[in-house]
């Protein structure tokens, strides 16, 4: 399981210099090679956060705050999608399987990221995947509801 800390020492092993500060109005922000993270967000949060700024580091240039241009949404798709593969994968949703997770509030606490994002990580895969995909030995349904079908 990847911690924050984990991402902090990630961050600093590529030269990024990451802050936590009062932010108004994101929750991250990444600037060159500074990530600035809202000092008041949980540790889960941070978490997510920070993925999804490192995302934008290694996937995406220049300032993306103007959501107005498509190529700036793009960026923003890409970091969040890092992220998603990054902090649950595939492989996060049959490992909270395999460890008995029953719901998505258990699986949200075994893979220590809020349920809102697990939730997001969900509808990403739906929409790239469809109703399932299969990984190794398991196939992982995504519709009517999330369940994960171990192959014998």
């Amino acid at each position: 399981m990847i911690t924050y800390e984990d991402l902090l020492m990630e961050a600093d092993c590529n030269n990024i210099v990451t802050r936590e500060k009062p932010l108004l109005a994101h929750k991250g922000r990444i600037m060159g090679n500074r990530i600035a993270i809202s000092k008041s967000l949980t540790e889960k949060e941070k978490k997510c956060v920070m993925a999804e700024e490192l995302g934008h580091y290694y996937t995406g240039h220049g300032d993306i705050l103007d959501q107005s241009s498509v190529s700036n949404r793009k960026q923003e798709h890409y970091g969040r999608i890092y992220s998603y593969n990054k902090l649950v994968g595939l492989m996060g949703i049959i490992d909270a399987y395999k460890h008995n997770c029953k719901n998505l509030s258990e699986s949200a606490e075994y893979l220590d990221v809020p349920e809102g994002f697990l939730n997001e990580v969900i509808s990403y895969y739906r929409g790239k995947y469809g109703a399932s995909v299969t990984v190794d030995n398991y196939t992982i349904f995504f519709e009517p509801y999330v369940a994960v079908l171990e192959l014998v």
